[in-house]
Order: structure tokens, then C-alpha cells, then sequence
């Protein structure tokens, strides 16, 4: 069941251009925005080749086909200015079976592995999340949303992805909150 999860939620993830249905309850739905759009003009941080943030929470409705139930999710991803790579992508998703909140995160490649990666919002508790796989887009990790890290990430500022990469170093990337509640809203 967890493959089966990975796998489905990896083809959300990495699926461009395709049609994104929005339907009934979800025509409220915030409108999907490409990966590959330019991110707005860099700040001097960002003129290095810094991560730079797409504008909030994004929500995609998809269905398999016009009679199948529409399954939501939302995303936030962070970019490298300069080339448009993505650093990290946090994918959240209502899982039909249990309705439980389920987050996949892409990562970049040339990861410490062992370490795996880390979440935080704000400077509340850790969560410690092992990286599954790697292919050639990214390394990937998932977790169920336990109830105080979803209330925690309703009511926070700032998420921080973080791991380490092959030198050891950390790498924390930080991911805005502020329309995470109304994003997550629309999905559940």
C-alpha cells in the first residue's frame, strides 16, 4: 500500500501539463500554477542561485476519468532562481481510505541518505521523515499528518524542510504558511 502511495503520489507530483479538473465543491479551487513558471524577480539573496518560493499554496483537483471521484491535493515548492530546479516540493493529499492528511516531499538528489529529512514549523517539534526512493527527478519521503503537526502547520508562520547533503552540511529550506489553512480547507 505504501509503493502503491509513493508511486501515485509521485506521478501527482511530477505530472505537468496535464488537465486539472475542477468540479462541484472544488470550482473554488485555487488556480493550478505550472512548475516550470518563472519565480518572481530575485532578491539579492536570491541573484546566487538561493531557493525562492512559488507564490503560496497550490491546489489541483484530479480525476481518472469524467464518472471517478475528483482526488485533491495541494503543494508548495522551492526553486532554484537561476535554473528553475526544484529543491523541494511538499505535496499534501487526503488519503481516500483512511481521510488522513498524507505529505510526500520531493527532495534534490545527492542526499546524505541515512539521515533522512527533517520538518518544523515554526520552532516547535521536530519530525523526522525517511527518504524512500531516488530517480532521477529527486528523492522522495512521505508521512502520514499526525493531528498536532497538522494543527501546527494551520496556525504556523514558516515550515522548515531540512537534510544534509553528501558533504554533511544542512540544508534548511524554508516554506511559507500564511494560506496553508485555507489551501488545506479546500482539500479535505
Amino acid at each position: 500500500m505504501q509503493s502503491r502511495f509513493v508511486a501515485l503520489a509521485a506521478a501527482v507530483l511530477l505530472s505537468t501539463g496535464a488537465a486539472h479538473a475542477q468540479q462541484g465543491a472544488k470550482k473554488n479551487a485555487a488556480s493550478p500554477v505550472p512548475a516550470a513558471q518563472p519565480s518572481p524577480a530575485p532578491t539579492q539573496a536570491q541573484a546566487d542561485g538561493a531557493p525562492a518560493q512559488q507564490p503560496g499554496w497550490i491546489v489541483r483537483c484530479t480525476s481518472v476519468s469524467r464518472e471517478a471521484p475528483l482526488e485533491c491535493a495541494m503543494e508548495q515548492n522551492a526553486v532554484l532562481t537561476k535554473t528553475g530546479q526544484t529543491i523541494v516540493l511538499v505535496n499534501i493529499r487526503i488519503a481516500p481510505d483512511t481521510r488522513t492528511p498524507v505529505a510526500l516531499l520531493q527532495l534534490p538528489l545527492g542526499l546524505n541518505l541515512p539521515v533522512g529529512a527533517k520538518l518544523q514549523v515554526d520552532e516547535g517539534k521536530t519530525v523526522d521523515l525517511q527518504i524512500q526512493t531516488c530517480e532521477n527527478r529527486g528523492c522522495y519521503a512521505s508521512t502520514p499528518i499526525a493531528a498536532d503537526l497538522l494543527a501546527a502547520l494551520r496556525s504556523g508562520k514558516q515550515l522548515k524542510v531540512s537534510f544534509q547533503n553528501m558533504a554533511k552540511e544542512i540544508i534548511a529550506i524554508p516554506m511559507p504558511l500564511g494560506d496553508f489553512a485555507a489551501a488545506y480547507d479546500k482539500i479535505k
